[in-house]
């Protein structure tokens, strides 16, 4: 009968790796630092985005008749005026086409609101949850055309009005980084 007799040479390896996981517990306690190439732009460096507000006299739900075609000057040497104006003119159109029927229902739906306990509003909510939309499509399409490739990213966006408490649609542009940064999921 023969016993098996663990060799010396196992077990001072078996020690040294724990030893060493130890020892990398110990690090992985420490922050590591974070070293950022100086061509990458970090988040907190970019720009913040410019906010095209309403210029119309008329507002329902948040969402104005027209927007402001005054040139930003924060855009100066991104875009051309001109393409900026030209794409303000689209989502105008765009409310010019839309806004008046939204109007209509919402006369319409505050004089019946007593007899129908509010359901008449549903078309001018739905009506005006569909401009929303096609403006943001009409976002996208432009931001794929033109303005991805200036680096810049234009949308559709809930904000609150400076004077009041209420909130607003805005058009947002962003500017992106030069880089896509890539974050893990």
């Amino acid at each position: 009968m023969s016993v098996l007799l663990p060799n010396m040479a196992d077990f001072d390896t078996i020690y040294e790796l724990e030893e060493e996981e130890e020892d990398e517990e110990e690090e992985q306690d420490e922050p590591e630092p974070v070293v950022r190439s100086q061509e990458l732009p970090r988040p907190r460096d970019a720009p913040d985005p410019v906010a095209v507000r309403g210029a119309g006299h008329i507002t329902v739900f948040g969402l104005s008749n027209k927007f402001d075609t005054e040139f930003p000057s924060v855009l100066t040497g991104k875009v051309a005026p001109e393409e900026f104006k030209t794409s303000i003119s689209r989502v105008n159109a765009c409310l010019r086409k839309n806004l008046p029927v939204n109007v209509k229902w919402l006369l319409c739906g505050c004089l019946c609101c007593c007899c129908t306990l509010g359901c008449s509003l549903w078309p001018v909510v739905c009506l005006n949850k569909r401009t929303r939309r096609s403006i943001q499509k009409l976002l996208e399409w432009e931001n794929n055309r033109l303005y991805h490739k200036l680096g810049l990213h234009w949308k559709l966006s809930k904000r609150k009005c400076e004077t009041s408490n209420m909130m607003e649609y805005v058009i947002l542009i962003e500017f992106l980084p030069k880089y896509p940064i890539f974050r893990p999921d």
